[in-house]
């Protein structure tokens, strides 16, 4: 950002997902991180019917200190989505009169938040965000178009195939088909977190999976299992994105599912991955090219599978609004990288700013 001039950042969170309490503890943390000197802080909630409401214990509790942010009565890090209701434009739009540049945070994962809608109203109100575009965002969040997209530029991925959830009783011809070797990992298109995720080992699990699945979205997709190590890499960036240090995660259950990632917490992070530098090297690469040609701006954490005596580095999917709790990788990773977790939100509340200063020199005249 330049200088030391103020910034208004609006954290927005919650949602109408299934992953709306991962998003409330995301903008816990990112509220009690920021350098309150260098912003005027606000907290929108959008509930889980969708109303939009300002948060108003946790903004009285900022102007308090940002040790004072209230947590639940459970005790869990989290903000609630509850306050005095108001709408979307009014919420995100720059203040009359104020010069100070607004930038709006957007911690919205899953469906209707991370998926290009919140993003279009943001590019129509004319407000910087954090984050991707409308189209990375809805490419990245559908899990389906973005294989066939890296398909298309020939980066590596498992065998997979997309149903509709009217095609559900058809998965295991379609399967088969297919030539799709079990076990199966089965999941919603437009869902993260691995809400709704299954392994399937035989066809009357894979019914199940598929028909869970289709509790969630319209479309599923059902893929072939890797064999090799989980590692992710976090990039960074706009026009010239950079890739962090590689990470690995070794799941405590059958696969990394919510519980083992939020709940418990009891999978190991293992940071940096202990890859031979060649690999290293090679996954920074992948990472920044499935970011590109995913159309990523600002952020996004890019996860791997790799078999090391078979298939080698295969892509799994892209997240452009990935966790930022204490145990969320991407802001763990660049930490390992050098970049601390404030100074992180920094960067990207530049990197909104350059992007929205660049792409509003375009002319709109004929």
């Amino acid at each position: 950002m330049p200088g030391s001039e103020r910034v208004r950042l609006v954290v927005l969170f919650g949602g109408q997902s299934a992953e709306h309490e991962v998003s409330c503890v995301s903008a816990f943390h990112v509220l009690r991180a920021v350098d309150r000197d260098r912003y005027d802080l606000e907290a929108v909630g959008i509930t889980r019917e969708g109303a939009w409401v300002r948060a108003d214990d946790a903004i009285a509790a900022l102007h308090r200190g940002a040790g004072e942010v209230p947590a639940p009565t459970s005790g869990r890090d989290r903000l609630e989505a509850v306050g005095t209701a108001i709408e979307p434009l009014p919420a995100i739009a720059p203040v009359l009169g104020d010069a100070t540049p607004t930038v709006v945070f957007p911690l919205l994962h899953g469906t209707r938040g991370e998926d290009g809608t919140v993003q279009g109203l943001l590019e129509l109100a004319n407000v910087p965000f954090v984050g991707a575009g409308v189209l990375g965002s809805a490419l990245c969040m559908d899990k389906l178009k973005a294989k066939d997209v890296l398909a298309a530029y020939g980066l590596p991925q498992v065998p997979w195939i997309g149903l509709r959830d009217l095609e559900v009783g058809d998965v295991i011809a379609r399967v088969a088909e297919a030539g799709l070797r079990y076990p199966l990992f089965v999941k919603p298109a437009n869902l993260g977190s691995s809400v709704g995720v299954s392994r399937a080992g035989d066809e009357p699990a894979l019914v199940g999976a598929a028909a869970l699945a289709a509790t969630y979205d319209e479309w599923i997709v059902v893929e072939e299992s890797a064999h090799g190590r989980e590692i992710e890499v976090a990039v960074l960036g706009n026009a010239d994105p950079r890739a962090s240090v590689p990470g690995e995660i070794k799941p405590n259950h059958e696969f990394y599912d919510y519980d083992d990632k939020y709940v418990d917490a009891a999978a190991d992070l293992i940071i940096p991955a202990d890859l031979p530098e060649g690999v290293t090297e090679e996954i920074q690469r992948l990472a920044v090219a499935t970011f590109t040609t995913l159309r990523g701006d600002g952020m996004a954490r890019v996860d791997f599978f790799y078999e090391e005596d078979d298939r080698g580095l295969l892509v799994n999917e892209v997240n452009t609004i990935p966790g930022f709790t204490p145990i969320s990788m991407f802001p763990k990773l660049w930490a390992a990288s050098g970049m601390p977790y404030a100074d992180l939100i920094d960067e990207l509340v530049r990197l909104a700013l350059e992007r929205h200063e660049r792409r509003g020199r375009f002319s709109t005249k004929r």
